[in-house]
């Protein structure tokens, strides 16, 4: 039997029932090698070559699907039809020790059993183009994010990273938050006119002022005058235009179309969009059954197959009309500099109506199903067509303007509707049957003041669409670099509009200061399309790589030592000159003799506490530490010791060892702490908390008063860890004579700590 090796577990199930147990289908859960975590894994000096190591996590799987192919007649690679999917078949072919040559790769842009089928019959060779865009694209991304992020971490704070595209999407929200910032607000004032006709045969209507030029905005004084003389003259019709506008249909989704409507109508985020829609393409249990329902997600093409075309004219002809099929089939125009490997986004059957599954569909997964079927058979359909009317009626020189449109023929929007904008005419407009050379009364005349607006900050639809506009990522990138500034906290949601964090702007600030290139829009897009010409045969990967790889490394070195200054001061471990440098806690001292000596210390007037060390007695300095400032003792390495930086030592001592003991803040108010011995016990107070009274009948040492977290008096040896006794009573050290045990103080008299034995006897006139 023949095996089939997927990426998900969901797609494997949906093709072994399109197969019908023909073929033993299995998934291998995505990459199963990959660049190493911990080091950068690019050999640097031989040609950039990347060093691949098995995910652990995938040995197992490895092991299972070696046992699989060695049983199999032969093995076929279906991974997702792009470059990463092409990756990830090369490295299974590695790994599973198949033939480098053999035609072992099938691909289909839609998982239906026609689809399968189809690319099993035409397997072909791994294409190493798209393999080795894929590496560059890899190896790209791993110097610039490997050798930034310590960088980051250095200079700002920990636990930072950059990337190659991140960065980039990262500034354009920062760049749009500072045009926010500095925006200063215009005044400028609007007039609409209500207007009839002068024997009232016909309800009035709005008409807006129409601005000479554009740009141009009206100010206080200039509206007072605008009003006054428009008041004054008579408002005449000056033209009117009737006629038949026509709307064409939309173009069916991209990955960005889709996640910018999705976004929009429905409030997802991007990372949502794009987990939902991986779902209906691999397949769902549907009314009892697996199936899949869309073609491939991650698409920059609007182009559909001919097959698909024609099934979708079919359906439309049946479900709405011969009127709604177009004369000639819609075609539509992919954007300039889009790889066009994939049809659009679309059903894959048009018989599974949204309605059909939504009983079996969650919410999401329902809503994106229907947005992108509709979508689909929308662009297959004849134009919207609207009944249009402008009339434009002048006053005193200043001309009015009134438009609309009424619902001629629904065409595609039968189907679909699009997100309405703010500036759309008004659909629902009724039209009044005016002539030019009327003559129109004014009802009213509204003079409305209002203040300019700055730009709106991204929301993941925007920011979508302006990364596919200049260029910066792939279809297949979008939702991660998203989902990647959200989970690093760059930015934050309000509402559904993304705000920079404070740390975005300095990580901006210093890429941009540094990085010009890498932090260009420009740039990015060019090196997108050097990957794209890796991927048409043309180029080299190493080229690439090593065409930019020297100058950001010269660049790295820059902003690694910018500030660095030699100074005379020796290093006090191996005698070499100490450099002064710049880093997230301000200026310090590190050795030139790096990686030799990794001595650094911290610069500036040291700060010295009045606080003695506990251990050997020396005023304790002040120190910064990974988290805030500390006290540490001034003769490290002889003296180890350190102290909170509020730490207080006071005159009592500890019982145990007799050290100073240190005053501290816990749960439950102030204690002592001994930072010798770590004995600990609660701060005298007025209450003759920690007064010394009794004896411990079991040691011989006196007893501690002390007060639980509840407030009750309590008695505890001293002689505590080595001795752990406890009473609610001051013992006395002395037995009872009539049972043995021991006996305490209490309520003015001495008795048996037995509960049942009733010795009592007065107390001595030294004890009371």
């Amino acid at each position: 039997m023949d095996l089939i090796i997927v990426e998900s577990p969901s797609k494997a199930k949906t093709i072994s029932k399109y197969l019908k147990g023909k073929y033993k289908v299995d998934a291998s859960g995505g990459h199963v090698r990959d660049l190493p975590e911990k080091t950068l894994g690019v050999k640097i000096t031989s040609n950039f070559e990347p060093k691949y190591e098995i995910t652990p996590s995938k040995k197992e799987v490895i092991k299972r699907l070696t046992a699989e192919a060695q049983k199999a007649d032969k093995v076929f690679l279906a991974t997702d039809p792009d470059r990463e999917g092409e990756a990830i078949s090369w490295h299974l072919q590695t790994v599973l020790g198949l033939d480098g040559n053999g035609e072992n790769r099938i691909e289909f842009n839609e998982i239906s059993p026609s689809a399968v089928e189809k690319a099993l019959k035409h397997p072909r060779k791994i294409n190493y183009n798209l393999v080795d865009a894929q590496q560059a694209r890899r190896v790209l991304d791993r110097l610039v994010g490997y050798k930034l992020s310590p960088l980051l971490n250095n200079r700002i704070q920990n636990g930072l990273s950059a990337g190659r595209v991140q960065s980039v999407a990262l500034r354009l929200i920062v760049d749009r938050e500072r045009e926010i910032q500095a925006f200063v607000p215009d005044e400028y004032w609007t007039f609409s006119a209500q207007l009839q006709d002068t024997e009232k045969k016909y309800q009035q209507f709005k008409a807006t002022y129409q601005l000479k030029k554009t740009g141009e905005s009206i100010g206080k004084e200039q509206a007072e005058k605008v009003e006054e003389e428009v008041k004054k003259g008579t408002f005449k019709v000056t033209k009117v235009k009737k006629g038949v506008t026509r709307q064409h249909a939309p173009a069916p989704f991209t990955t960005s179309s889709l996640q910018q409507d999705a976004s929009n109508k429905f409030s997802m985020t991007s990372p949502e969009i794009m987990l939902v829609a991986q779902h209906l393409y691999e397949g769902m249990d549907v009314g009892g059954d697996h199936i899949a329902l869309i073609t491939y997600i991650r698409t920059d093409s609007v182009r559909v197959s001919k097959e698909a075309q024609d099934n979708a004219l079919k359906f439309i002809e049946r479900e709405y009309g011969a009127e709604y099929v177009p004369q000639k089939p819609n075609f539509y125009a992919t954007k300039k500099g889009a790889q066009d490997a994939h049809e659009a986004i679309r059903p894959i059957n048009l018989n599974v109506t949204p309605a059909s599954v939504k009983g079996s569909l969650d919410k999401k997964h329902y809503n994106v199903y229907k947005l992108i079927y509709d979508r689909f058979v929308a662009s297959q359909m004849a134009e919207a067509q609207y009944n249009s009317m402008q009339i434009e009626t002048e006053s005193a020189g200043y001309t009015f303007k009134a438009s609309g449109k009424a619902m001629l023929f629904a065409g595609y929007t039968a189907a679909y509707q699009e997100v309405q904008k703010d500036d759309d005419e008004d659909v629902a407009a009724l039209f009044p049957p005016v002539e030019e050379g009327d003559i129109l009364n004014l009802n009213a005349l509204l003079k409305e003041q209002k203040f300019t607006r700055p730009p709106l900050r991204y929301t993941d639809a925007s920011l979508v669409k302006v990364m596919e506009e200049k260029g910066i990522g792939r279809p297949s990138t979008y939702a991660s670099i998203i989902s990647v500034l959200t989970k690093r906290r760059y930015v934050e949601k309000e509402g559904k509009y993304m705000v920079p964090t404070e740390v975005a702007y300095k990580i901006t600030d210093m890429l941009i200061k540094y990085f010009t290139d890498i932090m260009d829009v420009g740039f990015t897009a060019h090196m997108e399309d050097d990957l794209d010409k890796i991927e048409d045969g043309g180029v080299d990967w190493h080229t690439i790589i090593s065409s930019f790889y020297p100058s950001f490394a010269e660049k790295l070195k820059t902003a690694s030592t910018d500030g660095d200054e030699t100074t005379d001061i020796k290093c006090e471990k191996c005698g070499n000159p100490m450099i002064r440098r710049i880093g997230k806690y301000g200026k310090y001292l590190a050795c030139s003799n790096y990686p030799a000596c990794s001595n650094i210390v911290s610069e500036g007037e040291t700060e010295i506490s009045e606080v003695r060390c506990p251990k050997c007695g020396a005023n304790m300095i002040v120190k910064s530490g990974k988290y805030g400032k500390f006290l540490a003792c001034p003769n490290y390495p002889e003296c180890s010791s350190i102290l909170p930086i509020d730490a207080k030592l006071t005159e009592e001592k500890c019982l145990d060892c007799g050290s100073a003991m240190l005053l501290k803040k816990g749960r439950y108010g102030a204690f002592l702490e001994c930072p010798k011995c770590g004995a600990k016990r609660p701060q005298n107070g007025t209450d003759g908390n920690d007064k010394v009274e009794g004896v411990c009948p079991d040691c011989g040492k006196p007893m501690r008063r002390m007060r639980s977290k509840t407030g009750k008096i309590y008695y505890g040896c001293t002689g505590y860890p080595a001795c752990k006794f406890l009473s609610w009573d001051a013992p006395t050290g002395t037995k009872c004579p009539k049972c043995g045990k021991y006996l305490v103080k209490r309520n003015g008299r001495i008795h048996c700590s037995e509960k049942s034995c009733d010795y009592t006897e007065e107390l001595k006139e030294n004890e009371s």
